[in-house]
């Protein structure tokens, strides 16, 4: 039986390692790239991981970075990928008014690098390109994929070019590829930065006596939120439909941040409003308001449903924050600090196969 293969960029990602987990269930063969640190970033993926020289490995990480394109040329060359599922960038707003032209080259040209890669290689694989609800910006809701585009940041700007640069290529060029465009979507892994985990893990640290304040920025934005790994079986099953397109993924109800803040103290039997202070360093330079999705087209073409509504999700992952917190978590889903490191893996890039 022939085994399909999958690169993933940004594998230690949130939605990277939860599509990892989801290709390896499907049979898969997954390959990752990983950017070569004098620190280990693999806490995500590190339940995941099989010595790469048992001959039962089905998972590989290899060095590289979207900054060059002589290295993804070298690896699509040596891995021959079925699908390509790329999901790296420099992926946080705020930060992106700070390093824009980081955010464009990683995110815009990084797209543009690996599709031009398969293009020149004539590799007949499938691509997935993770477009963003950021692109909308101040386009009124609710927006599908026909909305017109008005970002509001650098990182929306550089989404809407690796966006058209992924409909050129298909309609240029007859290659397989498509945009997912994800609105917000949420689990325990997502990084500490972001606003959702921002408050699930200071409701953990506050209700253990650790912390007593919270600073956030605009409360009244409202975002349609979802669970994560809904939403990477959404990007799975844009690539196995016969004929590529562009697919808005949403649970199609928007709430604002004080709402998600209210939830999850609420679920922690806190007042909120004894706790979160204004800070105006996490307000944008340019705000996006409001951004609610119409998932429609992906319902009725994918059979794709979201299950896990705001107050579900807040709870999971207020409750995965706490029990982190407790030191008692063994769960693999849960983002915390390996206790035995890389274990001893020589180069990610050997691949006995």
């Amino acid at each position: 039986m022939t085994v399909r293969r999958a690169l993933i960029t940004g594998i230690t990602g949130q939605d990277g390692s939860y599509l990892a987990e989801f290709l390896l269930d499907k049979g898969y063969e997954v390959h990752g790239i990983i950017r070569r640190s004098s620190t280990f970033n693999t806490t995500r993926i590190d339940h995941l991981y099989v010595d790469p020289h048992t001959p039962d490995a089905r998972m590989f990480l290899h060095y590289g970075d979207l900054l060059d394109a002589t290295r993804m040329m070298t690896l699509l060359t040596r891995i021959r990928p079925d699908e390509v599922y790329h999901l790296a960038a420099q992926p946080h707003v705020r930060v992106s008014f700070d390093e824009p032209e980081y955010t464009a080259e990683t995110t815009g040209l990084g797209s543009l690098r690996l599709l031009e890669a398969i293009r020149q290689l004539d590799l007949p694989c499938r691509f997935y390109q993770a477009s963003s609800s950021e692109m909308f910006g101040s386009t009124p809701p609710p927006q599908n994929e026909d909305a017109p585009m008005h970002p509001r940041s650098p990182y929306g700007v550089s989404k809407v070019f690796a966006y058209w640069a992924t409909r050129n290529y298909r309609e240029a060029y007859g290659m397989y590829t498509v945009n997912g465009i994800l609105f917000n979507h949420e689990s325990p892994r997502r990084g500490p930065t972001f606003v959702t985990r921002k408050i699930s893990r200071a409701v953990a640290r506050i209700q253990a006596g650790l912390d007593e304040h919270l600073y956030l920025g605009n409360l009244d934005a409202v975002r349609d939120w979802g669970y994560a790994p809904e939403y990477v079986e959404g990007m799975w099953r844009m690539l196995q439909c016969d004929k590529p397109d562009d697919y808005v993924l949403a649970t199609g109800r928007g709430h604002t941040v004080r709402e998600f803040l209210e939830l999850a103290f609420d679920h922690a039997r806190l007042d909120w409003t004894q706790h979160v202070l204004f800070d105006e360093r996490y307000l944008r330079p340019a705000e996006v308001d409001s951004i609610i999705g119409d998932a429609t087209k992906a319902r009725t073409a994918l059979d794709w449903q979201p299950r896990v509504q705001l107050p579900e999700l807040v709870r999971i992952m207020v409750d995965a924050d706490v029990e982190l917190l407790s030191g008692n978590s063994e769960r693999p889903w849960i983002d915390r600090p390996s206790l035995t490191g890389w274990r001893g893996v020589p180069d990610p890039d050997r691949r006995p196969i």
